[in-house]
């Protein structure tokens, strides 16, 4: 029983991880549209962002954002790509998803993401402390 269902969470963690890979490819390429490519680019950035918008520690509800947000995002994205594009980068996706992947630059990709979220937090503060004056 146990193991039937950890055999199900690693086959939707497999499909999860092509489908990711498959955004990426798609949003290399010059003919993708830029609304997909604007949805891709929000999902594939927080899929690979340190930081959450609920923290994993918290029961529950930590990992509760990643099993409903993300499959949100990588749905309506793949749903907006033109499908011929998507079956171009399809087997790219599913060879790629087969290996381990490593991100060249590991700190610099830490750097501009944390980057962007305090410059989200900080346009967040300003429009909330901005009407109070």
């Amino acid at each position: 029983m146990l193991s039937d269902i950890l055999k199900r969470l690693k086959i939707w963690a497999r499909a999860l991880k092509t489908q990711l890979i498959l955004l990426w490819l798609c949003c290399r390429q010059p003919d993708m549209p830029w609304r997909p490519r604007l949805i891709a680019l929000v999902t594939l950035a927080y899929a690979i962002s340190p930081i959450d918008l609920i923290p994993d520690f918290i029961p529950v509800l930590g990992f509760l954002d990643d099993v409903i947000l993300l499959p949100i995002g990588i749905a309506l994205a793949l749903r907006l790509i033109p499908p011929p594009l998507l079956q171009r980068c399809q087997p790219d996706a599913q060879a790629m998803a087969g290996q381990r992947i490593r991100l060249k630059s590991g700190w610099l990709m830490t750097v501009v993401i944390v980057t962007i979220w305090l410059s989200l937090a900080w346009w967040v503060w300003t429009l909330a402390v901005s009407p109070l004056r």
